[in-house]
């Protein structure tokens, strides 16, 4: 998405699927912990819905209206963390799962003989 866009703008544009259809419209717009950047959107689906948590990295601000890549069907069926609270890392990991969208695993720890014991003050054999 683009990054010059300022995140409160989104709210209140109309939010459609891949196909064209509404789905509704951007409720809230959530940011990355580390960058800032926008990185999910809440949409509300109708009057009487629930919001449904779509992502913004592959969705585009196309004609004032949010397209987002995806069917409407899985949009509705992405996991209800309910809106205004923090979505934790394990909540997003979820969304990005749902999605079908990779995320790249944390880099294994390096594999380090650290020589010594804690504590020995000797040498570990």
């Amino acid at each position: 998405m683009q990054t010059d866009i300022d995140p409160r703008s989104l709210i209140g544009r109309k939010a459609f699927d891949r196909n064209g259809h509404k789905i509704g419209t951007v409720d809230e717009v959530y940011l990355d912990d580390a960058t800032g950047e926008p990185e999910w959107a809440a949409i509300r689906t109708g009057l009487f819905s629930r919001d449904a948590f779509v992502p913004l990295e592959p969705s585009e601000l196309v004609d004032g209206a949010l397209r987002i890549p995806f069917d409407r069907a899985l949009i509705k069926e992405a996991p209800d963390f309910g809106v205004g609270r923090h979505l934790s890392p394990e909540q997003e990991l979820q969304l990005y799962h749902h999605y079908g969208l990779d995320v790249a695993a944390p880099p294994p720890l390096p594999d380090r003989d650290f020589g010594k014991l804690a504590g020995s003050g000797t040498e570990e054999p």
